[in-house]
């Protein structure tokens, strides 16, 4: 698999989502298997670009190569221009979001609303890679299968990117409309891949080896991009890679082993948030890691109040200790990678 340039060591891929993956779970995930991870969405408006929120999803320090980099916005020229800061800092890949769904991106005519006005389409795509060719940075793009059921146009919009000079279609299985619910559909994705020659990017609902093994040989897409399914379980992306190589399934880490990559993960976002906003914003990572295990929810409605860090991690791993205790499991010191 290659994105321009860059050859990637596997196929399984982590989705930018807001929020979500920071520099510390890209970091996290692409230790555990990842091939590939893309920021968070960044704004293409200038007057953004110095806010606490956009600098640190402009801050890649120590990050694996290729550091890939997504713009939204429906202004050609700032688009454009958001893609030249960015590979100024650091971007080897600008991915272009044409699929977030939220209501207040798609509320200023960006994310999927872009879908609804394919020439506007045409024009940031043609900009925004005429502006990356001088730095021979790749451009990719992320986009669903339309606005509606009714007005699927992936095929046309793959077709337009293709020609403009787009380097890879990542493709969800919804469309706009659809938001997150019912079930991600895999034809579209099919028959994109089937009519265009740059590599596609399966979306969508892939949660688990099987799943990933059968959209891959459904879709014959040349990766996948893992969303939600990974949010509190980074070991999906090692897990997915084993059964694609092998054929066999992992086992599920122990204890002692989600204990010591939650804490690894606590200890770098606490470093790269600071004390007031990572504790607050690491609550949902570990309500994601332990939602399944025994006694969660009486765990996170005491853990939801802890409001220093030293007490959050301490508290985390003073009940995993317990419950290893209790499950007889052996503990685990450091983070297999």
């Amino acid at each position: 698999m290659h994105i321009g340039p860059w050859h990637l060591p596997n196929p399984v891929f982590v989705a930018p989502m807001a929020g979500v993956t920071d520099r510390p779970f890209r970091q996290l995930c692409k230790r555990l298997g990842a091939g590939y991870a893309v920021s968070e969405m960044a704004a293409s408006n200038p007057k953004l670009w110095n806010s606490v929120k956009t600098s640190r999803r402009l801050n890649h320090e120590g990050e694996i190569d290729p550091i890939a980099v997504q713009i939204a916005g429906a202004d050609p020229d700032m688009m454009a221009e958001a893609a030249v800061f960015n590979i100024q800092k650091g971007a080897r890949i600008i991915d272009i979001n044409m699929g977030c769904p939220a209501k207040k991106v798609c509320s200023v005519a960006s994310g999927s609303a872009l879908l609804r006005n394919e020439p506007l389409v045409a024009q940031i795509i043609e900009r925004v890679v005429k502006a990356c060719t001088p730095y021979n940075v790749p451009v990719t793009l992320k986009t669903r299968t339309g606005w509606d059921r009714e007005n699927k146009n992936a095929l046309r919009v793959a077709h337009l990117a293709e020609n403009l000079g787009i380097a890879a279609l990542t493709l969800h299985g919804r469309t706009r409309c659809d938001l997150y619910t019912g079930q991600a559909e895999y034809d579209t994705i099919a028959q994109v891949k089937a009519e265009i020659s740059i590599p596609v990017i399966a979306n969508g609902d892939i949660t688990d080896p099987h799943k990933a093994k059968y959209v891959l040989d459904y879709t014959k897409a040349d990766a996948i991009m893992i969303g939600r399914a990974a949010q509190g379980n980074p070991w999906i992306f090692r897990e997915i890679n084993h059964f694609l190589d092998t054929g066999q399934l992992l086992p599920k880490p122990g204890y002692g082993h989600m204990k010591a990559v939650l804490l690894e993960h606590l200890h770098h976002h606490y470093t790269f948030y600071g004390e007031y906003t990572g504790v607050r914003s690491a609550r949902k990572h570990i309500a994601w890691y332990i939602n399944k295990l025994p006694e969660a929810a009486s765990f996170c409605d005491r853990m939801n109040r802890i409001d220093n860090s030293h007490d959050q991690y301490t508290a985390v791993e003073q009940w995993f200790d317990q419950l290893i205790i209790r499950q007889g499991q052996q503990p685990a010191t450091r983070l297999v990678h």
